[in-house]
């Protein structure tokens, strides 16, 4: 019983580490983003829950022992848990609405912009690239009715470039780039898990200035639970910054 209060916080390191690899294994390429979503479905919780009841048996069992290092550790460790398990806690009581089930957001739903470059070998895909059609824009109206094409007084070259700039700023991918065309292709990432979505961004010249069009597509999934829409609403408000 001396030492509960170490083992409950090597518990508690071991536990943090375990959760770290959940979250972000993918990005250390030790598994697919989806399984890390597994692991993370089915285990986190389990996890942040035997990590703070050792934790809390610890620092009860020293406080009733009266000894001050082993309640040390057990608070530490109890502490650990209960931040493991915040996420959880947090859904409970301020659940976030239901995403719709769609993937593929646009700023164009009559004219999408098209892929050219990335296609379905893209590593990891199981969701196609070809458009969903007036269903899906139907859909994203509906979910997303504020994603709209940005209109700039940049000239078309320079919208380019500062899209360009942008996306480079938000850490995508480039994957090519066409400043004749004034289009590009790219693949953004989460920073939890890791998942992978590709984007491609259009520019048309207008009188006085341009318009901006962007398309984001998720590799894995039904529903992107609102990240797409969110990264174009992003991306809109730095470019047009």
């Amino acid at each position: 019983m001396r030492h509960l209060g170490k083992i409950a916080l090597l518990i508690a390191v071991l536990g943090l580490g375990c959760a770290a690899l959940i979250l972000f294994g993918a990005r250390l390429g030790l598994w697919q983003p989806i399984t890390g979503f597994g692991l993370y479905r089915n285990y986190f919780n389990t996890l942040a829950m035997i990590v703070a009841a050792v934790g809390l048996i610890a620092l009860v069992v020293h406080l009733l022992r009266r000894e001050r290092g082993g309640m040390l550790a057990g608070g530490i460790a109890t502490i650990v848990g209960l931040a493991l398990l915040a996420p959880m806690a947090m859904s409970m009581l301020n659940p976030a609405p239901r995403a719709a089930p769609i993937h593929d957001i646009t700023t164009d739903t009559a004219n999408p912009p098209m892929f050219e470059v990335l296609d379905e070998t893209r590593e990891g895909a199981s969701n196609t690239l070809d458009y969903g059609g007036p269903e899906l824009a139907e859909a994203q109206a509906a979910a997303y009715p504020d994603i709209a094409p940005l209109d700039t007084d940049l000239p078309a070259d320079a919208a380019f470039a500062r899209a360009l700039e942008v996306a480079e700023e938000m850490g995508w991918e480039i994957v090519a780039s066409d400043a004749d065309r004034l289009r590009f292709e790219a693949v953004a990432r989460t920073s939890v898990f890791h998942f992978a979505d590709d984007v491609v961004v259009v520019v048309t010249a207008l009188d006085g200035g341009s318009r901006v069009d962007m398309r984001g597509v998720s590799r894995v999934g039904r529903s992107d639970q609102g990240v797409n829409a969110a990264r174009i609403r992003d991306f809109q408000q730095r470019v047009g910054a």
